[in-house]
């Protein structure tokens, strides 16, 4: 199962994104494990998470519905700043 990272932009604070429900909602459904938060200390609208996916396939079609975008934008979440890298 490989592990990703995925950071990006947010707009409506730290504190705000790590206590959102949305992110264990939005990936437990595809079977994600082990979903870890960051921010940056210098830059608090900079975050990322860390996480275990069974299917990257699955996880690319998923960011493209309507359930992520809504997800996104509970979270604040600048969509054009997502870069996802997978472990290799």
């Amino acid at each position: 199962m490989p592990t990703i990272i995925a950071h990006h932009n947010i707009t409506k604070g730290a504190e705000h994104w790590l206590k959102s429900p949305k992110r264990r909602e939005f990936f437990g459904t595809l079977g994600v494990t082990n979903i870890r938060t960051f921010v940056d200390p210098n830059d608090p609208a900079h975050v990322a998470v860390m996480m275990d996916v069974p299917d990257i396939d699955a996880l690319s079609k998923a960011m493209q519905s309507q359930a992520a975008a809504d997800a996104m934008t509970y979270d604040g979440v600048v969509p054009t700043s997502l870069v996802i890298l997978i472990e290799s």
